[in-house]
């Protein structure tokens, strides 16, 4: 919501700095698609090598108190 008041704010003020952003948007984002997906595949790969190094502190452990 206080995206799109800054957004009418803006387009109050530089309407044509206003539509501008309104058409690049979509384009930045699908821009950006791929990275955020690298950076889902690399947090995954990052949680299983933390869960596989406490793995063993897990087994010796037991049965965890809930």
């Amino acid at each position: 919501m206080l995206t799109f008041i800054l957004w009418l704010l803006l387009f109050v003020f530089c309407w044509p700095l206003a539509l501008l952003a309104l058409v690049l948007y979509p384009i930045v984002w699908l821009i950006l698609l791929p990275f955020r997906l690298v950076g889902i595949a690399v947090g995954g790969v990052f949680e299983f090598l933390r869960a596989l190094l406490y793995l063993p502190a897990r087994v010796l452990r037991g049965r965890p108190v809930a």
